[in-house]
């Protein structure tokens, strides 16, 4: 007789729940509340795939790091969604492949989304469109003088927000 679906979740956490656990933290940055949530989301999927998960037609473990890896993608790419954008999204052939790139650049924009809008908009024409300072203070109607000052200070303020991330130490 085969296992019922109860027996087979109890043994997949049994086996796979502390892997899965650390590698949510390092896909959330260390988030202990976000990784908590993404381990959550990615056995409750496990639960309602059980009847699919077999170790005999390939790793059970590597299926659960991949769903956990999409949910973090998929916020990922929910909140820019909502937020202004601030870079150019990876395309998703790279994305596969890049993962500790995707989570770099999630977090970095998460980090960005703590600035204030000046700071926000100096980093963006300054470092992500290349715009020198002449060309920055041109298209943000500021003094070249303030463009400096503002890059300076944004830059300050956003390491400050990625060790608040736990990113920078």
């Amino acid at each position: 007789m085969a296992d019922s679906p109860i027996a087979l979740m109890e043994r997949l956490h049994a086996a796979h729940s502390v892997a899965l656990w650390e590698h949510c933290l390092r896909l959330t940055g260390h988030d202990r509340a976000r990784a908590e949530d993404v381990a959550q989301e990615t056995l409750l999927r496990a639960w309602r795939n059980v009847a699919r998960l077999d170790e005999a037609q390939g790793s059970v473990r590597s299926w659960l790091f991949t769903v956990a890896r999409n949910i973090v993608i998929d916020e990922w790419r929910a909140k820019r969604s909502r937020e202004v954008l601030l870079a150019d999204p990876p395309d998703e052939a790279e994305a596969g492949d890049r993962t500790d790139q995707l989570i770099q650049s999630w977090v970095v924009a998460e980090g960005l989304a703590r600035l204030s809008p000046d700071h926000r908009a100096v980093l963006q024409e300054c470092y992500y469109r290349g715009a020198s300072v002449a060309e920055a203070s041109a298209r943000l109607g500021v003094p070249e003088g303030t463009v400096k000052s503002r890059a300076h200070y944004a830059l300050r303020a956003l390491r400050l927000a990625l060790q608040e991330l736990g990113v920078v130490p």
